[in-house]
């Protein structure tokens, strides 16, 4: 890698893009899991509301560390490919799994099988939800990049 510096996402934008991110999410998985499991909607609520607040925590985290990654292999983040944003998508929902499954079991009372079940239906939806957000996002909110980053990468 040249000596080029890549511009990535400011600690306040990541802030806004996990925000963002989670409230759409949250509008459509709460009442979709009370339907699923027939549980109160308000109990789904308190469950994907503290969800919610550890994945954006982990968000947060994953997403300055994958940048850190894209940079040291000259890719500039917010112009990631589409093998790029589903190599990011996916590893952030199996940190995600890893870190909710347990949550999951015990709130809703179920078993681990039905908890990974539903975790597999929400996640290969958000993955896609993932892509295409973070999309939306990178077209929204670009990180602006000095002229000869955007010359050295795209040449």
């Amino acid at each position: 890698m040249a000596d080029k510096e890549i511009v990535i996402r400011s600690g306040l934008d990541r802030v806004r893009y996990v925000l963002g991110f989670e409230i759409f999410l949250l509008l459509f998985l709460a009442p979709a899991i009370a339907f699923v499991f027939d549980k109160d909607p308000l109990d789904t609520g308190a469950l994907t509301l503290i969800l919610a607040a550890k994945a954006m925590v982990i968000n947060i985290i994953y997403n300055y560390f994958y940048d850190q990654f894209d940079v040291k292999r000259g890719v500039v983040p917010t112009e990631r490919t589409g093998r790029q944003r589903v190599g990011h998508a996916v590893g952030l929902e199996i940190v995600l799994t890893i870190t909710s499954l347990p949550i999951v079991v015990w709130w809703l009372d179920i078993a681990i099988w039905q908890a990974l079940v539903m975790d597999s239906a929400v996640m290969a939806f958000i993955v896609f939800y993932t892509m295409g957000f973070t999309w939306i996002y990178d077209r929204v909110f670009p990180v602006h990049q000095p002229k000869s980053v955007s010359d050295f990468v795209a040449g």
